[in-house]
């Protein structure tokens, strides 16, 4: 048997027809590897015997004896026939009964010793099995079916269990004893890993003494080398990416002095947080260095970030350098460039704004100043990324809440410079499992702690009954002079889903219960320009109640509003119900977030609701967040950094992930890739893991 029997496709396996081949290609199973190392879902312990004597009705049971009779019934359905068997042992005899499968009188005949394994029934004739399972026993009981422990994997298309049961154990007998492994040899010494043909072998086929609670959670020595195994695979491609960026030399290297610690004091309106000076300490000694920064800067809502990002930027803008700053929607972008402007307003830089609703006259005198460098700090959203968009020395990119952004939109903004430093921002704090793989190439700083003077938000679970109570505490909070947020999933009705839309809500709070305030609506399909009005004059306290959709999710600041509702908060998921939470809070007086749900909903529902309103730290909800919903659902289908693993769990195995990402980044520090493993980052490791190269 050739050695490179694992690329070999399925198709040519005995038994995999072409219709098989196809169904099994749409699972992902292409060459006998990508059989291999999809592992079964679960194990079934089928390799305990029971006498026949000690069987029970509900038992689920395996049985070892001989076949004393067999017959084929004809029913008075047409077509729908019946086959019989009694089994016997020395303890005594069970019939067997299949339904609608006449084939078997070709297979079990008197006389044939078998296993069998089902659930134990009992009618008015006594004890039998339903439609077992079975297996034709020669001299070895411990066959592929039953009478051993059993692996179950998950359907695809018309290959049913029992068959993908049966191709990887006829794969297994095909793979030679000795098969080319990956892992250096000096890593599976030092970690005691199992070989990697045993490991296979064991993982789909374990031995009758291997612990079932043990296999069924993932832990068996076997089953975590093969996990391991491909999360190394994965962090060492990252590793050698990381390793082969840092041989970059970017073309201007910023340098900080008093004149410019000088400068920065002038324009903090507020004394900075321990997390804060920590974090702008990481990014401007990135910034110093000669290969161009790569850092994901975490932040709860409210731990000023932005504060952090303007900080880094006057550094770049005091070397002479120009900086991007991209947000995700034209709101953000507004605000940002708001706050920015009005902190550097007595310092000698420009600061300019650029979305796709700039007006163009404008926007040509924006472009023309960003291009003779005129422009010091430019703030927009995607038009940012435009080809007629050119910059004079673009020295820092900002990227906030950059989950929200594509790859390539990423990618084309650092394009604009000449390997310029790149800060990556995010207020949805990442897992610690998740930021080891989309985010693994880069360093992370964080902002555990929020600005002085921010109280907790009290959060409330309430049930839809309860309305007129909240109406109440809204009324208390308007007459003091605060102002609310409504939050509703849908902009407009819908006949198919029973949720109260955004815009006959604003119509009723305005007319039947607030009427002495002003209600405005905000949503995701009005125009920027109408937007950006009904923002303002929230902000300036002019609307009092704010009635929206999720637009006002990220990065939304009026420190007047107190109060937060979110309506079918049941529907929402846990981050983001965290993110809206944090619209309010933001001023010196106490606010609150009711999370008001309709019944019936899921025990899921309630689980995300209990969480939010246990904690406000947002590093906690992200873990709790990713539990509950997966890896996939986290950042949503715009995220195109997470890998395709065929045996790990980022949730369930999460210390394996962290185990591979140390021992990756230690042997390309220590030693470089050679070989094989290099061979494989270079040719396969994008098209295994489903990644795109990001610049």
């Amino acid at each position: 048997m050739p050695s490179d029997f694992l690329p070999t496709p399925l198709q040519f396996l005995k038994g995999v027809g072409p219709r098989k081949a196809a169904d099994l290609t749409r699972a992902g199973l292409v060459t006998v590897e990508d059989l291999f190392y999809r592992l079964p879902f679960r194990y079934e312990d089928r390799s305990r015997m029971t006498p026949i004597a000690s069987l029970r009705p509900g038992m689920r049971a395996a049985v070892l004896g001989e076949i004393k009779s067999a017959r084929l019934a004809i029913t008075r359905r047409r077509g729908f026939r019946i086959f019989n068997a009694v089994v016997s042992d020395a303890s005594g005899a069970i019939r067997c009964t299949w339904m609608n499968q006449a084939f078997l009188a070709d297979i079990l005949h008197p006389h044939l010793m078998v296993v069998v394994f089902g659930d134990v029934k009992l009618d008015s004739t006594g004890l039998h099995f339903l439609n077992p399972e079975y297996e034709r026993v020669t001299d070895d009981v411990t066959g592929v079916h039953t009478g051993r422990i059993v692996p179950f994997y998950e359907k695809a298309g018309t290959v049913t269990p029992n068959m993908q049961r049966k191709l990887v154990r006829a794969a297994l007998d095909q793979l030679p004893a000795a098969i080319p492994d990956l892992l250096p040899a000096e890593l599976r010494t030092r970690l005691d890993l199992a070989p990697r043909r045993a490991a296979i072998e064991a993982s789909h086929f374990p031995p009758n003494e291997a612990s079932l609670d043990e296999l069924n959670a993932f832990r068996t020595p076997a089953q975590r080398r093969l996990i391991f195994e491909e999360f190394f695979l994965f962090q060492i491609g990252h590793a050698w990416r990381r390793h082969a960026a840092g041989t970059e030399r970017k073309a201007f290297v910023p340098t900080v002095d008093d004149r410019i610690r000088a400068a920065a004091a002038q324009i903090l309106p507020f004394r900075l947080t321990p997390g804060q000076r920590q974090a702008i300490k990481e990014i401007v000694d990135d910034m110093q260095r000669g290969q161009p920064m790569h850092r994901l800067l975490q932040g709860d809502v409210g731990a000023g970030k932005t504060i952090v990002a303007l900080l880094a930027a006057l550094v770049a803008m005091e070397n002479g350098l120009q900086v991007a700053f991209m947000a995700p929607t034209e709101i953000l972008a507004v605000q940002h460039y708001g706050t920015i402007a009005r902190l550097l307003a007595q310092s000698r830089f420009r600061v300019d704004l650029l979305t796709g609703s700039t007006p163009g006259l404008s926007k040509h005198t924006v472009c023309s100043h960003i291009e003779r460098g005129t422009t010091n700090l430019v703030v927009g959203t995607h038009a940012l990324v435009q080809e007629n968009i050119r910059f004079h020395r673009l020295g820092l990119v900002v990227i906030d809440e950059q989950h929200r952004f594509g790859v390539e939109q990423r990618a084309a903004l650092r394009a604009k410079g000449l390997r310029p430093d790149v800060l990556l921002m995010t207020a949805t704090p990442i897992p610690r499992t998740l930021a080891l793989t989309d985010y693994s190439e880069l360093d992370v700083s964080k902002i555990p702690d929020l600005p002085p003077g921010r109280t907790p938000v009290r959060t409330a679970v309430t049930p839809e009954s309860r309305r007129d109570e909240i109406y109440q505490l809204l009324r208390h909070e308007l007459d003091r002079g605060r102002q609310a947020y409504v939050i509703y999933p849908l902009v407009e009705g819908s006949e198919k889903i029973d949720l109260k839309s955004a815009t006959d809500m604003a119509d009723h709070l305005q007319a039947e219960i607030f009427p002495a305030y002003r209600v405005a609506l905000l949503h995701g399909r009005m125009k920027p320009d109408a937007k950006g009005r009904v923002m303002q004059a929230f902000a300036a306290g002019q609307i009092h109640i704010l009635v929206s959709t999720t637009v006002v999710e990220v990065g939304v600041d009026v420190p007047n509003a107190s109060v937060m509702v979110v309506e079918h908060a049941e529907r929402f998921g846990l981050s983001q119900l965290h993110q809206l939470r944090g619209r309010v809070g933001r001023g010196a007086w106490e606010s609150h977030c009711i999370l008001l749900y309709q019944a019936p909903w899921t025990d899921e529902a309630r689980e995300r609701l209990k969480a939010l309103a246990s904690t406000g730290d947002g590093f906690a909800i992200a873990e709790k967040d990713l539990e509950l919903r997966g890896p996939g659902d986290f950042f949503g289908t715009r995220q195109s950094g997470l890998p395709r693993l065929r045996t790990g769990d980022l949730v369930r195995d999460r210390d394996l992930m962290e185990q591979a990402h140390r021992e990756a980044r230690r042997l390309v520090a220590e030693g470089g890739l050679v070989g094989e493993l290099l061979q494989f980052v270079q040719e396969r490791w994008e098209r295994q893991f489903g990644l795109i190269e990001v610049g």
